[in-house]
């Protein structure tokens, strides 16, 4: 097939969801399948490159930063990338258009379909979902969602990223998407968990936004009095709230913020991590924990849907409630004391790795593709 990929963010621009729409492009160029993606453009990219075998066209976006997105430049990505998009389907004729994320993705999918009767198949990620994320996007959907009801109803297949995902586009769309989880390559998976460290090795990787909960984290690590420490990788609107909470508990020689860095120093820092921290109030597949998991790392989460696919409670990490920190202090303390059963933990992360093998992801994507070319949406 030739495959047209749209989305708004693509590496190294954006999170886990574009991070997810490169591992997905470039496994079906492996599959044999032609891949073009038309994306946004900062400062410092090609305007056009070739990135694991995928074309990937950039337009300019208005967008200023890469970890965060606007809605106004979600919008320029829109309005800059119809054009190229309906050039893509005149003249190098895809088969199919795939479209990450509902919002703001499928709305250019969808008009790229009411021009030129190219069909689309939709994959939704947590933050185009009503719910996902509703400190930050509730509002906008309440006033968006009669605009963005029929990017659904059109679309010739729908996926979602993790079973989190599905329940909430089930409840707000009445669809019933397929359940593809986020994958990535196993190249470099460790072959056996490392014994855990002393002091204990603690990570945390994200935005440094209100849902990854990091000051939280950081003031109910204060009250642990085992030996600790913790790499926080990651940026954002709230990097003085973190970096202020870090100094009010007097953890300055416990945490090391290294901002964003390349994935291959994060799996650096992975390699030598026991225990991923995820105190977040909304998740959906992070591709970040997939990544903890290959390298034997168990994880501390809190008890939402969004990391159902990650932990198995009390196997390979646990799930806490957030509203107290006594349960999260609790855990860590039970497993900094008992490495055995820690090591265990990480052992079994491994063993879960191999469901998000994005080789095997990749083939549920194909048959979803291959399935949706010729299918009329109703």
């Amino acid at each position: 097939m030739k495959i047209l990929t749209l989305c708004y963010e693509y590496p190294p621009i954006g999170g886990g969801g574009g991070r997810m729409a490169h591992n997905v492009a470039a496994a079906l160029v492996r599959r044999g399948h032609e891949v073009r993606v038309q994306t946004a453009w900062i400062s410092g990219l090609p305007p056009r490159e070739l990135v694991d075998g995928a074309e990937v066209f950039r337009s300019f976006a208005f967008r200023r930063r890469a970890d965060f997105c606007t809605v106004p430049e979600m919008a320029g990505y829109i309005a800059t990338s119809l054009l190229p998009a309906l050039r893509h389907i005149r003249t190098w004729k895809p088969d199919i258009i795939h479209a990450h994320f509902a919002v703001p993705t499928g709305a250019l999918a969808l008009a790229c379909r009411i021009l030129t009767g190219k069909p689309y198949v939709l994959t939704a990620h947590l933050g185009d979902l009503p719910g996902g994320n509703p400190d930050q996007t509730d509002g906008l959907f309440r006033a968006l969602n009669p605009f963005i009801r029929p990017v659904w109803k059109n679309a010739g297949g729908i996926s979602a990223s993790s079973s989190f995902a599905a329940d909430l586009a089930k409840t707000a769309y009445g669809v019933d998407p397929r359940i593809i989880l986020n994958g990535i390559s196993m190249r470099g998976k460790a072959a056996t968990a490392r014994q855990p460290a002393s002091p204990l090795e603690l990570t945390a990787i994200g935005r440094f936004n209100p849902q990854k909960n990091f000051p939280w984290m950081i003031r109910a690590l204060s009250g642990c009095k085992f030996p600790w420490h913790l790499t926080l990788i990651g940026d954002g609107a709230q990097r003085a709230e973190i970096e202020a909470s870090i100094r009010e508990c007097g953890l300055e020689a416990r945490i090391r913020l290294m901002g964003w860095v390349p994935e291959d120093a994060m799996r650096e820092v992975l390699d030598r991590t026991d225990i991923l921290l995820m105190p977040s109030t909304s998740e959906g597949n992070p591709v970040s924990a997939i990544e903890a998991l290959k390298r034997g790392v168990a994880v501390l989460g809190s008890n939402i849907g969004g990391l159902a696919d990650l932990i198995e409670n009390g196997k390979n990490g646990f799930v806490v409630p957030i509203e107290s920190p006594v349960a999260f202090q609790e855990k860590l303390t039970r497993l900094a004391a008992d490495p055995g059963t820690l090591h265990a933990m990480k052992s079994r992360s491994l063993e879960m790795a191999e469901r998000f093998d994005i080789e095997s992801i990749a083939g549920s994507f194909e048959s979803l593709l291959k399935n949706s070319a010729c299918r009329i949406p109703h």
